[in-house]
């Protein structure tokens, strides 16, 4: 399997409850490394760029208005087949169906209010880094 890369966000609803150690422990303890890491407060505009894929669903303008609602960490996972262990490790969006011990099961609020955010393909990984850091702040 190879190493890559992917863009993880802890949400609004994880880093108001003081989470982002626990969150990053688990990506860790499953062999991930965090290269990239900074906390920041998305204005409902970022949001709706970054999410703009989802612009013609129901759900993008509260997932907008939730994004920017607290500060969000964004940082880059790094590690043999980054995508999919970070994929496993989030669990299920919706919580009810999260396998136990993942993040969504021990942590999301709801649907919506899930705790994390993960690239879901290469192809996508590489867009969404490249959103939030630029390749200095990269230093796996």
């Amino acid at each position: 399997m190879a190493t890559e890369r992917t863009l993880s966000i802890i949400k609004p609803d994880a880093t108001k409850r003081n989470l982002t150690g626990k969150i990053n422990a688990k990506f860790e303890d499953a062999g991930l490394r965090i290269i990239a890491q900074k906390r920041i407060h998305l204005t409902k505009e970022q949001a709706g760029k970054f999410y703009e894929v989802h612009a013609s669903r129901p759900f993008y303008d509260e997932l907008c208005e939730f994004m920017a609602s607290g500060p969000v960490v964004v940082q880059v996972l790094e590690g043999e087949g980054a995508i999919g262990k970070n994929r496993e490790v989030m669990g299920a969006t919706n919580p009810a169906d999260a396998a136990p011990g993942t993040i969504r099961a021990e942590f999301a609020e709801s649907v919506g209010e899930n705790s994390v955010h993960g690239s879901d393909a290469p192809e996508t990984a590489a867009e969404e880094i490249a959103y939030y850091f630029s390749g200095l702040e990269l230093v796996g």
